[in-house]
């Protein structure tokens, strides 16, 4: 019987756009890798525009870390290389042949082999940027031995999809991937789900892992409340982690020697016609998600969540980590003497408008501040819904002056950006805090390297 945490501090936002638990085949034709997608990765490229891929074909690697590569989620032809400021490398994009075919990398026995052999395999396919560690959410260092990893098998953001769903008929190359990754530390892997949103047998019966239990609100899914909980970190602690899809596709790499980017995702939020799931790959385009499909035209489409995904165009592109997709209107508008208003049907945390009173009520929020950005002072309001012994408000005041050694002291090795979300969504300062908290993480990141 595994063990139940309990998260109380946190906030369930609800929104108005689930996707109905149905599955789809999605018809995309280009697919991209888009190198800001992998914090820290500065890519060198392999191929050139017009060269034939296959699913595992080398894209590019990574400039100071050689060895780990990024290959091609499908088969088909590169096309266009987009490029930002600077010449950087924004996207590669590849058209697909719709012949799915893959690169052999051979299947395997996993109970004969050894963590070497494993590391060397993941590396050659490309499945390796799929494991990240804490500190920093980086690509894991092949080199490291992590004191534990951490499989995700819940997400407690609003709208998120339904893990049981996105691992519905994978059960055995799921079992398959917990194995290998048990290659890869000698501690224990941790198999983390909700009381409430998880129900699969697939995640309570899985072998050669430690099944723990959380419940409690959103941020109750965030691998940094895991490990807080389970395998704290302590500065030099390497831990790596993985969400449960992920952990699919490096069991069917094992298992068939093929590396397939298969990934279900969810199609959510308010501006959704017919909000629901669709069989993709990564990096898949989301035009044939989204074309007659959302309601107006001022629209912001994000690749993830609305507290942390990433604002894409209505022709944009999957993200690498991602699993959702959401719509929610665009909030570029002002209201006369909004705060004189009674604010009925307006979300509040505060309780600054009667919200409260309706606590079940889903809402069809935007993107609007309702407000301009203020000094920031203390209100006791981030402890609410913050669930680390860490003083948020003091950590990110050291982050911004960029002292390191108070930075050390108020534990940031143990968050991420993420962790920061809903205290940015209830900050009356309108604090970009989730930049705040990446850039002192980055800081950290090259003084300790």
């Amino acid at each position: 019987m595994s063990t139940i945490y309990f998260v109380k501090k946190g906030l369930d936002i609800k929104l108005i756009g689930e996707a109905e638990k149905t599955i789809v085949d999605l018809d995309a034709k280009r697919f991209a890798i888009k190198p800001p997608d992998f914090i820290g990765c500065f890519p060198k490229m392999l191929i050139k525009e017009g060269d034939s891929v296959k699913a595992g074909t080398p894209l590019f690697f990574d400039k100071y870390r050689e060895n780990i590569i990024y290959t091609s989620p499908i088969s088909g032809k590169f096309v266009e290389l987009k490029r930002g400021a600077k010449r950087k490398i924004l996207e590669l994009i590849i058209e697909s042949d719709g012949k799915f075919e893959s690169i052999d990398f051979g299947s395997a026995e996993i109970s004969s082999l050894d963590k070497t052999v494993v590391v060397e395999k993941m590396l050659k396919s490309g499945v390796w940027p799929l494991l990240r560690q804490r500190p920093y959410s980086v690509i894991a260092n092949p080199d490291d031995s992590p004191k534990s990893i951490f499989v995700t098998a819940f997400d407690s953001s609003p709208l998120a999809p339904d893990f049981d769903l996105l691992v519905q008929g994978r059960e055995e190359e799921f079992q398959t991937g917990l194995d290998v990754l048990a290659k890869l530390t000698t501690g224990k892997v941790h198999l983390n789900t909700h009381k409430e949103l998880n129900s699969s047998q697939v995640f309570s019966s899985a072998r050669n892992v430690q099944v723990n239990t959380f419940a409690g609100p959103h941020p109750s899914g965030n691998v940094s409340v895991h490990i807080s909980r389970i395998d704290p970190i302590n500065k030099g602690d390497v831990v790596w982690y993985i969400n449960a899809q992920d952990v699919i596709t490096i069991g069917t790499l094992f298992s068939t020697g093929k590396y397939d980017s298969t990934r279900v995702v969810a199609l959510t939020g308010s501006e959704v016609t017919n909000p629901k799931y669709y069989r993709a790959h990564i990096g898949a385009n989301i035009t044939n998600m989204v074309v007659n499909n959302i309601n107006g035209d001022n629209n912001r489409y994000i690749s993830g969540t609305v507290l942390t995904g990433t604002k894409i165009e209505s022709d944009g592109f999957l993200g690498f980590y991602d699993a959702q997709i959401t719509v929610i209107p665009e909030g570029d508008y002002y209201e006369f003497f909004g705060w004189v208003l009674p604010g009925f049907g307006k979300w509040s945390f505060s309780k600054t408008f009667p919200a409260f009173l309706s606590p079940n009520k889903k809402y069809r929020l935007d993107t609007n501040l309702h407000g301009g950005k203020r000094a920031f002072v203390v209100t006791g309001l981030y402890e609410k819904v913050f669930p680390f012994d860490i003083y948020p408000m003091q950590l990110m005041k050291a982050i911004i002056v960029e002292d390191i050694d108070l930075m050390e002291n108020m534990g940031i090795y143990e968050i991420d950006a993420e962790d920061f979300a809903l205290c940015e969504v209830i900050d009356p300062s309108k604090i970009n805090m989730q930049e705040i908290v990446r850039n002192g993480l980055e800081l950290m990141r090259k003084e300790m390297s």
